[in-house]
């Protein structure tokens, strides 16, 4: 579990302008955020597009990102879904020795209740024998993981180790904290909330700005889990007012577009996602010119 303790970093999926997978630009990028010092890569995650790939591309990019990354950072691939069959046998034919764990995204649009959301993460749980991270982003799937439930799951689940909670709920964040047993893991997000959860005692981020500054944010996290907050602070403060900007017009758009500026990777994306708009442009310039 220490593996997942740090920075995460949810890897965009470059395309060509074609609309094919750029495997030339996303070996720039895991390269980039392995050099940039992060703990380990989460791919086939919002940030990955994950939702408009078939399944031989996502195999593709997991066989991909393995070779690059040659076992220099542990690898995270998201499975999860609103059909709990369909992912259980998803699971069941990943190979183990392309991931270490896998991220599990809370179902989304039917809204199911909490007993339904647990009854959910036991079958996902049985389907494999690779570490489980939960993963509740209301604002994307319409429910919420409550830490209670969070805290059955894992009771119930010995082989689901943490959560990625981007609830942006502070209070909900600290009671998870607060009462998890020893070694599960709380970890952020929101990269604009990390370093205060940190302190609060979170165990690190799944982060999206990491794609573009690996470093800075990589080493504040660090900072923060040394507990030298004062030190952590100022990188916090540097990229902040960079950070929603980049969701201003839905992700990963922002963050593509940073990228595209720095020569990482084009600025392409798979319907229904769209570029950002000029005026967004200029104001991310602006900011990026800076750090």
């Amino acid at each position: 579990m220490n593996k997942f303790t740090g920075t995460g970093v949810a890897l965009v999926t470059p395309f060509l302008k074609n609309g094919k997978t750029d495997f030339d630009s996303l070996g720039r990028i895991v390269n980039h955020v392995i050099k940039g010092g992060v703990e380990y890569l989460v791919i086939m995650g919002t940030t990955g597009e994950s939702v408009t790939l078939t399944k031989e591309e996502k195999k593709d990019i997991l066989k991909f990102i393995g070779e690059v990354g040659n076992k220099r950072t542990p690898v995270v691939y998201g499975v999860g879904g609103n059909n709990t069959l369909e992912a259980a046998r998803e699971l069941e034919h990943i190979d183990a020795s392309m991931a270490d764990a896998i991220l599990s995204v809370s179902p989304y649009y039917n809204k199911p209740s909490q007993a339904g959301i647990v009854q959910h993460y036991k079958t996902l749980s049985s389907a494999t024998k690779l570490p489980i991270i939960l993963y509740n982003v209301p604002g994307r799937t319409g429910s919420n993981l409550l830490p209670q439930t969070t805290l059955e799951i894992a009771a119930k689940c010995k082989n689901i180790i943490g959560i990625k909670e981007a609830s942006g709920n502070m209070e909900q964040i600290m009671y998870l904290i607060q009462n998890r047993n020893k070694g599960f893991l709380v970890i952020s997000g929101d990269d604009a909330i990390t370093m205060p959860l940190i302190a609060a005692g979170a165990d690190g981020v799944i982060s999206v700005i990491a794609n573009a500054y690996p470093k800075q944010f990589s080493t504040m996290v660090r900072l923060a889990l040394q507990g030298k907050i004062v030190e952590s602070r100022k990188l916090h403060y540097q990229l902040l007012d960079l950070i929603p900007l980049l969701f201003a017009e839905g992700s990963p758009s922002g963050i593509k577009y940073v990228l595209s500026q720095m020569g990482i990777c084009q600025n392409y994306f798979r319907l229904p996602v769209a570029p950002v708009s000029k005026k967004l442009e200029q104001k991310i310039n602006t900011l990026i010119k800076g750090i």
